[in-house]
């Protein structure tokens, strides 16, 4: 069954296509990769997914509702939550905070109540933290909960992205370049916690030029190109596929 489904979308920038006609599924429960050239819409496609982004033309359709033209907390609250290609963190605040800052798109408590600190509200601030904390847990950053977010390596302030967008308890989450930066071992670090994650009933879509990792962790994969769909499998068909070798991975996936 479909979690996700992409219709005949495009996107253009001044007249010019990002994405053109795109359509592909995202069943529950996979995870796929959508890989291409740099260029190739990956990020445009994410922007038009979550809200950040209107599409020219088509829709994007989340357990058959239509996605199109709301906006990206609308988004979040039902159940789609993103990354992005460079933390988009706040630096001045704990490892702990920032996921909080996640999880706060479920509070329901009014602004009155937050103001006065009344009972709901101060409930509801104790199960945020709770939820937190035990998200913290799951992908190792448990130790670092007090740790100030500008003084972790790259490597951590990615997870700690990871972290903050599992805080909102999402049913699909879109990973914008999740291994950038990352060495070997945070690499395979990374593969086993996004197995676990999908492990836990969460679908995941992610964009990702560490082709290694791609066909190690992905069910199938979308390939785009000038912002159209030139192939889509299993890693044994895009290898095999000669538009995906002369469009973009060629030797490097051979060797992957």
């Amino acid at each position: 069954m479909a979690i996700l489904e992409v219709v005949h979308v495009s996107k253009e920038f001044g007249g010019l296509p990002a994405l053109s006609d795109v359509s592909f599924a995202i069943q529950r429960g996979e995870i796929k990769g959508l890989i291409g050239p740099n260029g190739a819409g990956k990020t445009t496609l994410f922007n038009v997914a979550t809200g950040f982004v209107a599409p020219t033309r088509g829709k994007v359709l989340f357990e058959g509702n239509n996605l199109t033209n709301h906006r990206p907390h609308e988004i979040v609250r039902r159940g789609v939550v993103r990354t992005f290609q460079l933390p988009q963190l706040f630096p001045d605040m704990t490892v702990l905070e920032n996921v909080m800052v996640g999880r706060h798109v479920h509070s329901r408590a009014e602004f009155v109540a937050s103001l006065l600190c009344l009972p709901g509200q101060r409930r509801e601030e104790k199960d945020i933290r709770t939820r937190s904390e035990e998200v913290l847990a799951l992908t190792g950053l448990g130790d670092l909960a007090r740790a100030m977010v500008a003084n972790l390596p790259y490597g951590l302030q990615r997870r700690v992205e990871l972290a903050r967008a599992l805080a909102a308890d999402p049913q699909l989450i879109l990973l914008d370049e999740p291994a950038a930066g990352l060495n070997s071992q945070e690499s395979l670090e990374l593969i086993d916690l996004l197995r676990q994650i999908n492990q836990r009933g969460v679908t995941i879509l992610l964009v990702e030029h560490d082709v290694g990792l791609v066909m190690e962790l992905c069910h199938s994969l979308v390939v785009l190109n000038y912002g159209e769909v030139i192939a889509e499998g299993g890693g044994a068909e895009i290898r095999a596929n000669p538009q995906v070798m002369a469009a973009y991975l060629g030797e490097e996936l051979d060797h992957a």
